[in-house]
């Protein structure tokens, strides 16, 4: 998927979970495990490592998690 797209996605999931009670980076980490498969969710750590830009800093804490 494109990194624009992926970021978009993972901002959209964390403005739901951010705005919920409790910890967002937890909920945003169980959702991305649930719904997004394995190489979804290695290129979204792929991309954080290099530098991650746009995305919300909830979806880098979930993605420590991950």
């Amino acid at each position: 998927m494109s990194p624009e797209k992926m970021v978009t996605m993972a901002n959209q999931i964390a403005t739901f979970f951010d705005t919920q009670p409790g910890d967002a980076p937890d909920k945003i980490a169980a959702h991305l495990k649930d719904y997004w498969e394995p190489r979804m969710r290695e290129q979204l750590k792929s991309y954080i490592a290099t530098g991650g830009t746009g995305l919300r800093p909830s979806v880098e804490q979930a993605a420590q998690r991950l």
